[in-house]
């Protein structure tokens, strides 16, 4: 944990599920502006979405957890490229109305990255 100024721990439990409902939000519209722009990537619904946000935001957490690896499109090279490929391409298996060939998921890892890179604060 980091340390204030007085030496005093800072925490930040009050602010992590907001933060967490944040990130959740803006990779739904980041994921809505990546199946709109991205052939062989396709969401179809809200929900789907949503679902499809908290999967890849869980499968990412998981990742890091197990691994020590930064799964973002641009987070560790080449490495954190190939797994937010694979994460993106393995959730089509386990969220419905979405679909993503190989070429898609790469495609789409990109265009997260760009975007990622673009918004403040980290996305995925």
């Amino acid at each position: 944990m980091a340390r204030n100024t007085d030496g005093e721990r800072e925490t930040h439990s009050g602010n992590s599920f907001v933060g967490w409902i944040i990130r959740l939000v803006l990779f739904a519209v980041v994921l809505g502006i990546t199946s709109y722009l991205t052939p062989g990537f396709s969401i179809r619904g809200f929900w789907t979405f949503v679902i499809a946000s908290v999967v890849i935001t869980v499968l990412d957490y998981i990742v890091e957890a197990v691994m020590g690896v930064d799964a973002s499109p641009f987070g560790k090279g080449f490495k954190g490229f190939v797994i937010s490929v694979i994460i993106i391409y393995f959730t089509q298996y386990l969220i419905p109305n979405m679909s993503v060939s190989i070429l898609g998921a790469i495609l789409a890892a990109l265009v997260i990255g760009v975007i990622d890179a673009i918004i403040p604060g980290r996305v995925m």
